[in-house]
């Protein structure tokens, strides 16, 4: 009786003008902004390359390691067409240095920007499934149960010896399979363009993290069902269904997402950045205080950080030419001397000596900042990105798009895992540089063209996380949408079995 009910329900979904409409809307929405997304991954990932190959032209022409400017970037994240996330919103650029542990707040943007195409580009395959695809949902399900009690088929069934609960799956399971159609064409459409584009790479992990977005998308959109489908078993009209459940998706999709990203407090936390700053330029006050103490003390009296390492041809720097800038942010203002004059030699043990100390105290000065700079980070931008993902949690939406950031790695924690990539990078050049003795080393200063072999610096390298690291952190979210599709269904259940027909 079962498979009677399904078939029964099924051919009249496949019959009904909204199941055309929903394959229609869904596929010429999916492809042409497919095509949009795309065209945006490449352009991000031309930037991408063409950064990478200047800075390491750049670093090739580099003559001294204190002039050397080591940046790390983030390639683009194909899966981002599925779900953006924060992939173009957070920096992708870092800045690595051994004056200071790279962050969040260090981070920049790079690539060519066209706001007109980032407008469509903003729209991906997740936001349009998260409105259209879950509106659609609820017009299969807004007179599932209203439309048959006001018609007196459902009590016509309902004579026979059918069971109530055998109603509610076929009604479910017919139109989940409806609804699962043009969801998977969508699907299957898009990767057939991902695998055509000859600049996006899938790899074996990426189709099971597909596959995650596919499974996700499949439960949200059956919550979305079964929130109609309560509807339409609490109230015996169509009319009234139909316009309750467009409040529902009104107020779940538009209104209170919007309200919670506008009530989060956007305060920049003023207090907290000047406390931080003033706390580090105390640290690095006292740096200096040690640097002129070590200056006083060196056996050749009157000498300044330079040792009057006068070349033929003088030396350059990069950057303010203040005290401040030259000594404190010593990297901006990186210099090199071209050529050094024979009485000027005499002078170089002095100044090794000198950028002995100065490398080691800055390189723990610098660990020291990283001490206050961390949990101001915390404080300023990751608590209240946690606290707007966990208000925005109260709505299908919210944890529908929490789930499939996390799939794609587009989330909060994927971007992280960039910044501690280049933290760990920063820490291996530190390393390099006490355990080469680089600091001490003449071609710290004096320009070596051909000498460093630059080839033998660490180099940075960022992976995305596997597909275990993707799913840890999806299934919760996705876990909260199950456990809501069968609390709705029981309810329904409760409600159907005693209401009368």
């Amino acid at each position: 009786m079962l498979l009677t009910l399904i078939r029964r329900e099924l051919l009249d979904n496949l019959m009904t003008f909204r199941f055309a409409a929903a394959i229609l809307i869904m596929l010429l929405l999916v492809v042409a902004n497919t095509a949009v997304l795309i065209k945006d991954y490449e352009r991000r990932l031309e930037a991408y390359n063409t950064a990478v190959q200047k800075h390491r032209q750049d670093l090739l022409e580099t003559k001294t390691y204190s002039a050397v400017g080591l940046t790390a970037y983030r390639p683009p994240n194909p899966l981002s067409i599925f779900n953006v996330g924060l992939d173009k919103r957070l920096g992708n650029t870092l800045r690595v240095s051994y004056l200071y542990v790279p962050t969040l707040w260090d981070a920049w943007k790079h690539g060519a920007n066209n706001a007109y195409l980032n407008i469509f580009a903003s729209i991906d395959i997740v936001f349009i499934f998260q409105g259209i695809l879950s509106l659609l949902a609820l017009v299969f399900a807004y007179d599932a149960l209203a439309g048959e009690r006001e018609r007196g088929t459902l009590r016509l069934v309902l004579t026979h010896p059918v069971r109530r609960g055998h109603i509610l799956f076929a009604k479910y399971i017919s139109a989940m399979l409806c609804l699962l159609i043009p969801l998977l064409m969508c699907f299957l459409l898009v990767l057939i363009m991902l695998t055509t584009s000859a600049s996006v790479f899938l790899g074996t992990d990426d189709f099971f993290r597909i596959g995650g977005v596919i499974f996700t998308s499949f439960v949200y959109l059956s919550l979305f069902y079964l929130i109609g489908m309560l509807i339409s078993a609490a109230t015996r009209r169509t009319g009234t269904a139909l316009m309750l459940a467009m409040f529902a998706w009104g107020f779940l999709v538009l209104v209170y997402p919007n309200m919670i990203l506008t009530a989060i407090e956007t305060d920049p936390h003023t207090d907290t950045e000047t406390s931080v700053y003033n706390q580090i330029k105390q640290i690095w006050e006292e740096f200096d205080r040690e640097r002129k103490q070590f200056l006083a003390n060196d056996p050749v009296p009157g000498e300044d950080w330079d040792f009057g390492l006068w070349g033929d041809d003088g030396y350059t720097f990069w950057g303010g030419t203040d005290d401040s800038s030259k000594l404190l942010y010593y990297e901006s203002t990186g210099f090199h001397f071209e050529t050094l004059k024979e009485e000027s030699e005499p002078q170089v043990p002095h100044a090794q000596n000198y950028h002995r100390f100065f490398g080691l105290q800055v390189t723990n000065t610098a660990d020291r900042t990283w001490i206050v700079r961390k949990p101001a980070l915390e404080m300023i931008y990751v608590q209240p990105a946690k606290k707007e993902q966990m208000l925005l949690k109260f709505s299908p939406v919210g944890l529908y798009d929490s789930a499939t950031e996390a799939w794609t790695g587009t989330d909060l924690s994927g971007l992280q895992d960039f910044f501690m990539a280049g933290q760990r990078y920063q820490q291996a050049v530190v390393d390099y540089f006490l355990d080469n003795k680089i600091f001490e080393s003449r071609q710290w200063f004096v320009a070596a063209k051909g000498e460093i072999d630059w080839n033998m610096l660490p180099q940075f390298s960022f992976q995305r996380s596997d597909i275990g690291t993707n799913a840890k952190r999806a299934l919760p979210d996705l876990f909260l949408l199950l456990i809501l599709n069968l609390i709705l269904f029981a309810i329904i259940f409760l409600i159907f079995v005693k209401s009368e027909v």
